[in-house]
C-alpha cells in the first residue's frame, strides 16, 4: 500500500506542475516586449542615418501595433485557469481506478498469507479463504486462487469443493499433470475412495505429461491395492520409489508397503487382522505420498509437574509444525481446557488446518502452549513445553511432554 500512496504523491506533484504554466506566458510577454523595442531602436537609427521622418513614423507604428496585440494574452494570462482544483480529481480518479483496475486486494491477501502463523485462528483463516475465493471469481486468470482454496478444501476434507475448483484450474490449463493429479485425487476421496473412470483417466493423462508426477502415482498405486490389483499397485509404487531419496523415510514407507503388497500377491491374505493392517497401511503410505488424507499421526501425552494445577479457563493448544519448514505455522492443532490435564490426544490429518496435512511431512515438532487469555503464541503462553523432531506413523508415534512454567 505504501507504493500506491506514493504514486498517488507523484501524480499529484505532475498536476502542480500544471498550475505553474499559465505564469510563463506574462514572462514570454515580456521577453517579447523587450525584443520588440530592441528592434525599434536598431530600425530608428538605421532611418536616422537615412533621414527619413516618414519611415521612421512607420516603425513607431508598427511597435505600437505589435505590442498592442500580444496585451490581450498578457490580459487572459493574468487570470489563468485554476488547474490545483483538478489536483484532489486526479488522486481521486487514480484511487478509484486501482481498487477496480489494480492489485490493492492481492496486495491485501498476500500481506494476510504472509502474516500467518500459530496466532491465527480458524475464523481468521475462513474469512481469509473466502476473500480468496472470492478474488479467484474476480480473476478467473489467477490459478493459484483456486488452487490455493482448494487445497485448503481438501485440509478441511470438503473434497466436492477442492475437486470443483481444481476443475476450474483444468478449464484454464488442461494439459497441466499436477492439475489433472490433484483433481484425480479430490475426485476419489470424493467418492468415498473408489477410482472412477474419469479419474483414473486425468491420473493417467497426468502421468503421460509427466511421467514422475508423485501424486498421481501415489493414487494408482493406492486404488489398484484396495481393489486387489496388487500387480499394478507394485508397479506404481516402484516407480514412485525411485522418485525418493534413498534411505529416507518416504522410501522406507514405500519399500514397506510394496513388500505387503508382494505378500498379497504371492498367497492368500492374511487372516484376521493381519491383512487389513496391512491395507491400511498401504493407503495411508500411498496417502502421504500422493499428498491425501491419512491415519499418519502422533501420539501425544501431556503432563504437569507434581502439584501444579491449571486453571479451568486456561486453554491448551497442542500443536504440530512442519521440522523442515522455517515458517512458524502450525500444520495441525488441537485446543482443550486447563482441567483436561494430564491429557492424551493423536494428532493427524483430522486436526489439520490451512490446507495442510501433518501425513505429508516427514517429521514434525511437537508443543505445548497454555494460555490464560485464550490466545495462542509462546507470547501469550504462561507454561511451554516442545519435542524434538518426530516421525508420523501409521499407528501414532508416542511423545510425553510435561510442561514448564514459562
Amino acid at each position: 500500500m505504501i507504493g500506491f500512496y506514493v504514486v498517488c504523491a507523484l501524480i499529484a506533484l505532475s498536476s502542480a506542475v500544471f498550475f505553474y504554466l499559465p505564469r510563463r506566458s506574462s514572462s514570454d510577454q515580456r521577453s517579447l516586449q523587450e525584443e520588440n523595442l530592441a528592434w525599434f531602436r536598431r530600425r530608428e537609427q538605421e532611418l536616422a542615418v537615412e533621414e527619413d521622418a516618414s519611415l521612421t513614423e512607420d516603425a513607431r507604428l508598427q511597435l505600437l501595433e505589435d505590442e498592442s496585440q500580444p496585451a490581450v494574452g498578457a490580459v487572459v494570462a493574468e487570470k489563468p485557469f485554476p488547474v490545483w482544483v483538478l489536483i484532489p480529481i486526479i488522486i481521486a480518479m487514480a484511487a478509484l481506478l486501482y481498487y477496480r483496475l489494480g492489485g490493492a486486494e492481492d496486495v491485501r491477501i498476500a500481506q494476510a498469507l504472509e502474516a500467518l502463523d500459530e496466532t491465527t485462528t480458524p475464523a481468521q483463516m475462513q474469512a481469509l479463504i473466502a476473500s480468496i475465493d472470492a478474488r479467484a471469481g474476480q480473476r478467473p486468470d489467477n490459478l493459484h486462487y483456486a488452487s490455493l482454496v482448494a487445497r485448503y478444501m481438501m485440509g478441511q476434507q470438503d473434497y466436492a469443493g477442492a475437486l470443483q475448483r481444481y476443475e476450474q484450474v483444468l478449464q484454464a490449463v488442461p494439459e497441466d499433470a499436477q492439475a489433472l493429479a490433484y483433481a484425480a485425487q479430490a475426485e476419489f476421496l470424493a467418492s468415498g475412495r473408489t477410482l472412477s473412470d474419469s479419474a483414473q483417466l486425468r491420473a493417467e493423462t497426468a502421468l503421460a505429461t509427466d511421467p514422475q508426477q508423485r501424486t498421481a502415482l501415489g493414487l494408482l498405486g493406492m486404488a489398484n491395492y484396495e481393489r486387489g490389483d496388487f500387480a499394478s499397485a507394485i508397479g506404481y509404487w516402484q516407480r514412485l520409489l525411485a522418485l525418493q531419496a534413498p534411505g529416507s523415510p518416504d522410501a522406507a514407507m514405500i519399500e514397506d508397503v510394496i513388500a505387503r503388497a508382494r505378500q498379497q500377491l504371492s498367497g492368500p491374505v492374511a487372516q484376521g487382522g493381519a491383512g487389513e493392517r496391512a491395507g491400511v497401511g498401504a493407503q495411508a503410505a500411498a496417502g502421504q505420498a500422493a499428498g491425501a488424507d491419512g491415519l499418519m499421526g502422533v501420539n501425544v501425552n501431556v503432563t504437569l509437574p507434581e502439584g501444579a494445577v491449571l486453571a479451568a479457563s486456561d486453554t491448551v493448544f497442542v500443536l504440530a509444525r512442519n521440522a523442515e519448514s522455517d515458517s512458524r505455522m502450525p500444520i495441525a492443532v488441537v485446543r482443550r481446557r486447563g482441567d483436561e490435564l494430564p491429557l492424551q490426544i493423536t494428532l493427524d490429518d483430522r486436526n489439520s488446518m490451512a490446507g495442510q496435512q501433518l501425513s505429508a511431512s516427514t517429521a514434525v515438532v511437537v508443543s505445548v502452549q497454555v494460555s490464560p487469555s485464550g490466545r495462542p503464541g509462546e507470547a501469550n503462553a504462561t507454561w511451554l513445553a516442545q519435542s524434538a523432531p518426530i516421525k508420523p506413523a501409521l499407528d501414532g508415534q508416542v511423545v510425553s511432554l510435561q510442561l514448564q512454567p514459562k
